[in-house]
């Protein structure tokens, strides 16, 4: 194998798979990055199993071959390189760069002992523009949860329906949910459960306006654009009935600023308990009291004028729930519902008359409150 590239094209396409490759590993090939040329440049992959990341970068090609070679040494190296051509050649199983007046080998390891690409047919795939894509996995998957007793809720549900796309993540504490419109496809209605660690690097390496195509094949997802491919096993099961825990109830409603509730949170995070994180909030007509009373600490009291609809109502909640919710509110206004202190609050954007609806729902169950 030997190549000529630039060396700018080969540092970017190095960092684009090395998120992908593990930094512990008991496979060594997995710390490895692969090359594999063509007439016209050179695919370069990196893998942890789970997912996959593939760059392809033009280059001279002098001599068709592939190669495995240390990802992350590979990286620092071609950040320190003179800004000249890069010629990349193979002895045996070692790689070795010339650049200017610099040199290096490095030992690697055969491609036969890198994983083999999932088989994913993106002639059968779906159209998504990447802006669409990228807002959806935004507002969503930060909701998934990290606890390992119920792996279905560690992905994202992606439900796919001819005319409209919905993202749904949730740890059993708090979910968001949205619905984007899309055109009409072929598209079979498909409902796909995808980890949040692949919907990251689609979100970090394809681009808003990227025509992204998506195909599915057994139990692996492909995201592909001119150049760029992501492959992800998806997650097996069915995921519970989300619809069923969102209130259609709600007869309190509270219109607040975005910004002065969450920086009122805040300030009560301070006081609020290392263990439960609970904040009392109370509800009254044009105001909102926030409460905290940590026996071993000391007590914090806030208030906020809003907009408030309903009898009068305290309830509780875990504060960093809260604030992750928050945080990803697109507008400046949100509406909160309630209906009684043991039943999930609802935020939704409040949109300008001459803006867009968003269809955007988060959910955030409440702490009991002890007397």
């Amino acid at each position: 194998m030997r190549f000529t590239i630039i060396r700018q094209n080969l540092h970017n396409a190095l960092g684009a798979v090395s998120a992908s490759v593990p930094s512990k590993t008991t496979l060594p090939v997995l710390s490895n990055i692969l090359f594999q040329t063509d007439e016209e440049g050179v695919w370069i992959t990196g893998t942890d199993l789970d997912v996959t990341v593939r760059v392809y970068v033009p280059a001279e090609v002098g001599e068709a071959g592939n190669l495995t070679a240390p990802g992350r040494k590979l990286q620092e190296i071609t950040r320190e390189l003179p800004d000249h051509p890069v010629e990349v050649t193979a002895q045996g199983d070692q790689i070795e760069l010339h650049c200017g007046r610099s040199h290096f080998k490095l030992n690697g390891l055969s491609a036969e002992e890198f994983p083999s690409l999932p088989s994913v047919g993106f002639d059968e795939g779906w159209p998504v523009k990447g802006e669409q894509l990228h807002q959806l996995i935004q507002y969503t998957s930060f909701a998934v949860s990290t606890e390992e007793s119920r792996p279905i809720l560690n992905g994202v549900l992606w439900e796919l329906r001819s005319g409209r796309m919905r993202m749904v993540a949730t740890n059993g504490h708090r979910l968001a949910r949205m619905t984007l419109q899309v055109e009409a496809t072929t598209t079979d209605n498909t409902d796909l459960i995808v980890p949040p660690s692949a919907l990251q690097q689609v979100q970090r390496l394809f681009r808003d306006d990227d025509d992204i195509v998506v195909a599915k094949s057994g139990n692996h997802l492909g995201f592909r654009t001119d150049g760029t491919e992501v492959y992800t096993r998806l997650i097996e099961g069915t995921y519970p009935n989300y619809e069923q825990v969102i209130p259609k109830d709600n007869d309190r409603h509270a219109v607040v600023d975005r910004r002065a509730l969450e920086s009122a949170v805040r300030r009560m995070a301070v006081i609020a308990s290392d263990q439960t994180h609970r904040i009392r909030l109370l509800f009254e007509d044009k105001r909102a009291s926030l409460n905290v009373l940590t026996p071993d600490l000391g007590e914090g009291h806030d208030e906020l004028e809003l907009v408030y609809q309903g009898e009068s109502l305290e309830i509780g909640f875990n504060a960093n729930y809260l604030l992750e919710v928050l945080r990803y509110m697109p507008t400046d206004e949100i509406k909160l519902t309630f209906k009684a202190p043991e039943r999930a609050a609802t935020l939704e954007p409040v949109t300008n008359e001459d803006e867009e609806p968003l269809d955007y729902l988060c959910l955030v169950m409440p702490l009991r409150l002890l007397d």
